[in-house]
């Protein structure tokens, strides 16, 4: 399919063929939704993003960059400095996806102790993992 085909489709993400998929599985993933969340504070260094993602690896962190940056949701900005510095940033669609990942991710940590109630059950019942 070329890019003319796909701009004839209707936007589906349930759709296998609608490029929204790809983007959606970027932003929803673990380090894409926490790197989004991270520079929704503001901009940030590879390294200084690195240590507020805690966990990820520095190429994972830099895969998912790449992927966001591409899909237009970062800005990367190279300083010609000695040595090189190069901030990330979100851009105005990256600030839109933020704020709602956001409010999932605020929805979810304020309802943990639910969370943790119902896994406790689910464990007891199902006999745990």
């Amino acid at each position: 399919m070329d890019l003319t085909d796909q701009r004839d489709l209707a936007y589906d993400v349930f759709s296998k063929a609608c490029p929204s998929r790809g983007t959606l599985e970027h932003v929803t993933g673990r380090w894409g939704a926490l790197t989004l969340g991270a520079l929704h504070e503001g901009s940030l260094r590879f390294n200084e993003l690195r240590r507020r993602v805690d966990g990820v690896s520095e190429k994972m962190l830099s895969q998912t960059l790449h992927a966001l940056e591409r899909d237009g949701l970062v800005l990367r900005e190279a300083q010609p400095t000695n040595p090189p510095r190069v901030d990330y940033e979100l851009t105005p669609l990256g600030h839109r996806v933020a704020e709602r990942l956001l409010a999932l991710i605020h929805c979810l940590e304020g309802s943990m102790d639910d969370v943790l109630r119902a896994r406790e059950r689910y464990d007891t019942t199902r006999g745990g993992r």
